[in-house]
């Protein structure tokens, strides 16, 4: 097992991505918590990995405030003594046109998918200090980070804010010898994707942008993920890392 006896702290951890993540990591020996505003889908995942022989820890609360971060890094400390990897899944998208979208719209991109990313990223770092025992972080960001796409000029923003946070991060934190990376994502089925895919015309149209011509599974980025939180990638830091099928030669 790759994570074994590791504890792992995972944002937006119930759904989608973040809970393909969560999986993969108990299934390779980590110990999981996983973080989210919705309680009900925290509790099923968490039932899912229990079943399957993992351990895993929940907590509902939301990264924009730092409080409940605060709160959520407390939790797994007094769990289980430390953390030592760290995923910031947790993150919107609302697409809009430049031109229309709101300055309530614009906060709240900021604030949950790079203001959040950054408030537990900081408390976990300071935690890793602490431990002394190094620790690898993982930036969920998007190929949408690297290059631009219409109707989506917050969530570009954001994206390539993480980019360049991990590199901060990684250029400062390394040496204490905590790994940073960013793990930038193509097209991948989740809830917030579901609507096009299931609009046969749209996604045909799209996947013409997608050399591989086909949409990626959450199990493809949690193999990415799990590659960066082992020790396999023990010499990459302050790295963006796509996976995307190729998306990003079009889009560039």
């Amino acid at each position: 097992m790759r994570l074994n006896n590791k504890i792992a702290l995972i944002t937006g951890g119930s759904q989608g991505i973040g809970r393909a993540i969560a999986v993969r990591f108990a299934a390779e020996g980590a110990k999981v918590a996983i973080s989210g505003r919705g309680l009900e889908a925290l509790k099923e995942t968490a039932a899912y990995i229990t079943e399957q022989g993992g351990q895993v820890l929940i907590f509902e609360g939301d990264v924009q405030y730092k409080d409940q971060v605060n709160q959520m890094v407390d939790s797994v400390i007094n769990q289980w003594g430390r953390i030592d990897i760290l995923v910031n899944n947790a993150g919107v998208n609302h697409t809009a046109a430049f031109l229309e979208i709101t300055e309530e719209d614009w906060d709240w991109h900021m604030n949950i998918n790079l203001k959040g990313t950054f408030l537990v990223s900081q408390r976990v770092s300071l935690e890793m200090v602490k431990q002394n025992q190094g620790g690898s972080i993982i930036q969920m960001s998007s190929v949408n980070g690297l290059a631009a796409e219409a109707d989506q000029a917050h969530y570009n923003t954001t994206k390539g804010g993480i980019n360049l946070l991990a590199m901060s991060m990684a250029l400062e934190l390394a040496h204490y010898n905590i790994r940073v990376n960013a793990l930038c994502p193509g097209f991948i089925e989740t809830r917030l994707t579901k609507p096009l895919i299931d609009n046969p015309p749209a996604i045909t149209s799209y996947l013409q942008t997608i050399p591989m011509k086909r949409v990626g599974q959450p199990e493809d980025i949690s193999a990415a993920a799990l590659f960066m939180a082992s020790d396999e990638s023990s010499y990459m830091t302050g790295h963006c890392m796509v996976v995307d099928g190729g998306q990003i030669i079009k889009l560039s």
